[in-house]
């Protein structure tokens, strides 16, 4: 029987593999050397940093991170070690594409604009950009993509220069955080690339805290009159209070938190290590029904019709005014407190469980809504 570490917060963590072996639960932020000496499976999420200094003198043969991201994951050591290694990419890319758009139509009406017509730039066209890109031509939009990897493999011509895209009225980053090398992401965004933001620009990071210089960032709000939509930080857990002061929203690193989304990673793992164990699956997740499941939209007007909807669905205010809580605690409070807005986070359900029945659709509102994966009825 195998000795599996997991951290306590993935979805399903002990039901999913305590049927492969002996399942230990430990918070995220907690698992050290001393945890992992006995055993086999270290299975994790984006919090614990996975390297030599927890790895060596173990016996570990796997491990797996429940999440998109892998920058907290030594990967040239455990390929030194032979230790097979397993990241669920994807998992949760709708989720956060219903975030970005759920905080974009917040700030249309807000602002009172309207989306057909802006540009917008999408730095990262991989799971969550494409989607990203492929919505927002759906509803209108003017897509500048950049994604210079991407570029080198297609050499497609509408994969533009970073440049070239950071005069959209809406950038949004969906990038992982590489620290070095041709296509390095950390600070991509510091003070010479934030000063050529377009003025005005809506700003959206949901990608890694990092690749935007949270400082510099905090320094040219105000001068550039942007509107910045930050779901993950620098340092996290401790933020900077004061770029969370100047943000229109700012989240929890929950962009992708939604409950499919979470399931997903922990199905992905589960199954890539069952293949490396070579044994049967015998577990699959059981989803909750989702009641009061049937809405009506009025389609009179688009930008408010799909606020009010996507509102209804996920309120992103309540994450907003949750996050701002922090800037009454001290440092240590703040770091305990950012923790349990994610380890606690509500029950999140996404686009695609909903049912929709259309009103007075004069904004041709019925593709749309079938594009963020909506039943129409």
């Amino acid at each position: 029987m195998i000795n599996v570490v997991i951290d306590k917060d993935i979805m399903f963590a002990e039901e999913a593999f305590s049927s492969l072996g002996n399942a230990r639960l430990i918070p995220g932020r907690n698992i050290c050397k001393n945890d992992v000496l006995d055993a086999d499976v270290l299975i994790t999420r984006s919090i614990t940093k996975v390297n030599e200094k927890l790895l060596r003198g173990t016996k570990i043969k796997f491990v797996g991170t429940a999440t998109i991201g892998n920058d907290h994951i030594d990967l040239e050591y455990l390929r030194s070690q032979n230790i097979m290694f397993a990241d669920a990419a994807g998992c949760n890319a709708d989720a956060v594409v219903e975030y970005v758009f759920t905080a974009i139509l917040k700030l249309a009406v807000e602002d009172e604009f309207t989306l057909k017509g802006k540009s917008i730039g999408i730095i990262g066209v991989g799971n969550i950009g494409s989607r990203v890109a492929r919505l927002s031509s759906s509803l209108g939009m003017n897509v500048l993509k950049n994604d210079p990897p991407l570029k080198r493999l297609t050499h497609r011509e509408d994969y533009l220069e970073l440049e070239e895209v950071l005069n959209a009225d809406i950038v949004t980053l969906h990038v992982p955080l590489i620290i070095e090398g041709e296509d390095k992401t950390y600070h991509l965004f510091g003070n010479k690339t934030l000063n050529k933001l377009k003025d005005g620009c809506i700003l959206i990071n949901a990608s890694r805290g990092p690749v935007i210089d949270n400082i510099e960032l905090e320094k040219i709000i105000e001068k550039k009159k942007l509107r910045v939509i930050v779901d993950v930080w620098e340092d996290e857990p401790l933020i900077n209070k004061s770029l969370l002061k100047k943000t229109k929203i700012g989240s929890p690193h929950i962009a992708g938190y939604s409950f499919e989304g979470k399931v997903n990673g922990t199905v992905m793992i589960y199954k890539a290590l069952c293949n490396f164990l070579n044994v049967k699956e015998n577990w699959t997740p059981s989803y909750p029904s989702v009641k009061n499941n049937e809405l009506i939209v009025t389609g009179e007007n688009r930008e408010e019709s799909l606020n009010a909807l996507f509102d209804n669905i996920y309120n992103i205010n309540n994450d907003d005014e949750m996050m701002r809580r922090i800037l009454g605690l001290n440092d240590d409070e703040a770091n305990k407190y950012f923790d349990s807005l994610r380890n606690d986070y509500p029950l999140r359900r996404e686009f695609s469980n909903f049912k929709i029945k259309i009103t007075n659709n004069k904004s041709g509102l019925e593709n749309i809504l079938k594009n963020f994966r909506f039943q129409i009825i």
